[in-house]
């Protein structure tokens, strides 16, 4: 189902919407907010050369330290007055990243995310339970209100306490999940330790987001619960969930571009690159009032399709993520991606879907280390069987990866598990000299 019409508008259609909520929004910024305007000034651009959707190149790049920086208020472009909600980012280093939203940003917020939910099937037949966590994360509230928009009705369960999860799921008869990809696969496990069949569920989606997951990684979960599996794409700097999301087509996660306008840039230079080239994801915001973001860096590797989908959208497409620039490790001067580990352990039979990668220094060799779990504990007793499974691993790790890696096969259930995101890569080369 497509929720709102904006959602098939036309190229030029699109494009116009665009171009007048970009000059808004870059009058806006100058008007409002000191660091933007200075940016602005040393490059020498002004509002009104903006006359073109394409234009916004000449505008400044922002960077998550910006926001640091400048907290709590400084990029924001509404009076406190004006603001009727913060939310913030985890703050694992220093300060948050701290957001405000005007009423008409909630208003627009909650149709984004209804837009998902809809995309993804979801109707007023549905129960969705919702397992992110509520607080100043923005991901249970923004897929709260955009599930409760749809006319679903929504089991607000927050995160963790699995089988209290499962308990609400088959007591009320849940039809949609909201969760991490990494959470939904800890849950079938549970779900196997306390005998619950997927049959014993009504569950038939799940609106996976919070961390980005492989194909291999959604038919994994889709065989253990017999559900589609769909994904959506935010963060908190943009909105929070509803900048893009997969229709039941899931070919690419259509944009919401009449509210954020999207860009491909070479992650080293800067420099905007042609359509379909593969590169790192930069959005403006069209519509944020509380605090726009102009040309802001997200780190996420993707590539950006205008061709229109099957399923009668005519947004642009971007690709699931394929990883973020600052998560990419040069090994040995080759470029690794965590989720091109991920592809190759979720295609060999014996072990788990949780891993974890370290990397260390030896001799000042960098080395790569990936533990992961069995999934049967007395494969331990076998050593033949292990030194053949650990040679397995190995060997399609050296083709896809071109490297030599250590793999360390672990118990079942040795890895921590958490209802938010995964922490998969340990780098310890600092700490090795």
């Amino acid at each position: 189902m497509i929720w709102n019409p904006v959602e098939k508008i036309s190229r030029s259609e699109m494009e116009a919407l665009q171009l007048s909520r970009l000059q808004q929004t870059v009058a806006r910024v100058w008007e409002n907010v000191p660091f933007y305007r200075n940016k602005m000034e040393t490059l020498g651009v002004r509002p009104e050369h903006i006359k073109s959707v394409k234009d916004v190149s000449l505008l400044p790049l922002t960077v998550k330290n910006d926001l640091r920086d400048n907290y709590p208020y400084g990029l924001f472009a509404s009076p406190q007055r004006s603001i009727v909600r913060f939310h913030a980012s985890s703050g694992t280093t220093g300060k948050p990243i701290v957001v405000g939203y005007t009423r008409n940003d909630m208003e627009v917020w909650t149709d984004c995310c209804a837009r998902v939910a809809s995309a993804a099937g979801i109707g007023q037949d549905d129960i969705c339970q919702i397992a992110f966590g509520y607080g100043m994360f923005t991901g249970g509230f923004g897929m709260h209100y955009g599930i409760e928009r749809v006319g679903a009705t929504v089991v607000p369960a927050s995160s963790g306490n699995s089988e209290r999860q499962l308990m609400f799921m088959q007591d009320f008869g849940t039809t949609g999940l909201v969760a991490t990809p990494s959470y939904i696969l800890h849950l079938t496990e549970v779900m196997k330790e306390m005998g619950i069949s997927p049959d014993d569920l009504k569950l038939r989606v799940g609106l996976f987001g919070g961390e980005g997951h492989t194909s291999e990684m959604r038919e994994l979960i889709e065989k253990r619960l017999g559900i589609i599996d769909t994904q959506n794409y935010g963060m908190t700097e943009l909105c929070g969930p509803g900048v893009s999301y997969e229709c039941l087509e899931n070919s690419g996660m259509h944009i919401n571009e009449d509210h954020f306008l999207p860009e491909i840039i070479d992650p080293e230079t800067g420099e905007v690159l042609p359509e379909g080239a593969q590169g790192e994801l930069v959005f403006t915001t069209l519509t944020k009032e509380g605090i726009p973001m102009i040309r802001y860096r997200t780190k996420d590797i993707s590539q950006l399709n205008y061709e229109p989908c099957a399923c009668g959208r005519t947004n642009v497409r971007m690709s699931l993520v394929r990883g973020r620039s600052d998560d990419m490790m040069v090994i040995r001067g080759v470029n690794v991606f965590p989720s091109q580990i991920e592809a190759v352990l979720m295609t060999v039979c014996g072990i788990g879907p949780h891993y974890q990668i370290i990397v260390t220094t030896e001799h000042f060799m960098d080395r790569l280390e990936i533990r992961v779990e069995l999934t049967d504990g007395e494969r331990l007793e076998s050593y033949a069987g292990l030194e053949s499974l650990i040679k397995e691993i190995r060997q399609k790790l050296r083709v896809v990866l071109q490297i030599d890696a250590r793999v360390t096969l672990l118990n079942p259930q040795t890895l921590e598990r958490t209802a938010g995101k995964s922490k998969r890569v340990i780098n310890k080369r600092d700490k090795c000299f």
